[in-house]
């Protein structure tokens, strides 16, 4: 235990270095007849319709540190939002090519972002009692405009955190939502395992303190070994210009940004282990997802935890 508080505060210091970034400038405009509209669901006899709603809209200035969970900070970031560019006639197991425009708080579009974290918009879709999770990076198509294909398994209520950076500001995440029709299956019971294997992977997850505490920073490590020998892998690479990624979700009846964090790896290197610093806001249920890249391959490890 002491050495990992040392390893601790060690690693604390290298939180606050940033990455380059660089601009992308638009040179299209968005194709004649298109509608801007976000999606909110309503779910009506069984089956989930979509309905145009105002975009719910969320601004986070949290570049170049390790952990962000995605709290408005007074006038550091100008508001952005996304919005669905037009209605789609979604069907579980139907690829469905999306497109999302990106605009100021004036309704103008937002035309040059910046690259971070090697792309320039990280969407993470997830259904809303998350047992489903994607993390895809739309391509831009200028203008504001950005396209992506999207693929949902079954019937349900699906919730996206665009994560995006218009060129010059800080980061901005905002929230849409999208129905795929049909009777939604009933969620499968919350499996707490801190250990699971994911295909020829096996993963632990512990830590730094024995309870998670609501507004507490807590260090969360993955112990990754390979499945055949359980000895720790040596294969790990970067992903997406870190050693890992972590996504947190808050399990509530209504997802918004306040229930989504994202945490970069830190700067450790002990063979297969990925080391993250975060904190869980709220006591509730949470579902993480660590994503990790073994020679090329991105390995998704999902686990539930119970925070006080």
């Amino acid at each position: 235990m002491k050495h990992l508080v040392t390893t601790f505060g060690i690693i604390s210091t290298l939180l606050l270095a940033q990455g380059c970034s660089s601009t992308v400038k638009s040179g299209e405009a968005v194709k004649s007849g298109e509608t801007s509209d976000s999606v909110a669901i309503k779910q009506h006899e069984g089956h989930l319709m979509d309905k145009g709603e105002t975009p719910v809209v969320a601004s986070d200035p949290h570049a170049g540190h390790s952990m962000h969970n995605n709290m408005d900070h007074g006038n550091n970031s100008a508001q952005a939002k996304a919005l669905f560019s037009d209605r789609k006639n979604i069907q579980p197991n139907q690829p469905v090519v999306l497109g999302i425009n990106i605009q100021d708080s004036k309704g103008k579009a937002i035309t040059k972002f910046d690259t971070f974290q090697e792309k320039i918009m990280h969407l993470i879709v997830v259904s809303d009692d998350l047992q489903f999770f994607d993390h895809l990076h739309p391509t831009y198509k200028q203008n504001g405009r950005f396209e992506v294909t999207a693929n949902f398994p079954r019937s349900g209520q699906y919730t996206f955190f665009a994560d995006y950076k218009p060129s010059g500001q800080n980061e901005q995440v905002s929230v849409l939502k999208k129905g795929v029709p049909g009777a939604t299956p009933s969620a499968p019971a919350i499996d707490l395992n801190t250990a699971k294997t994911f295909g020829d992977t096996k993963v632990n997850i512990t830590f730094s303190k024995p309870k998670l505490k609501a507004g507490e920073e807590v260090h969360a490590i993955f112990n990754l070994k390979n499945t055949s020998n359980n000895q720790p892998v040596t294969n790990l690479q970067p992903y997406l210009g870190e050693r890992g990624h972590l996504v947190i979700v808050k399990q509530s009846s209504n997802l918004t940004k306040a229930d989504y964090i994202h945490a970069h790896a830190m700067k450790h290197d002990s063979g297969g282990e990925v080391h993250f610093m975060t904190k869980f806001p709220q006591p509730g249920k949470y579902k993480l997802w660590g994503q990790f890249n073994r020679n090329g391959k991105v390995v998704t490890a999902d686990f539930w935890v119970n925070v006080q």
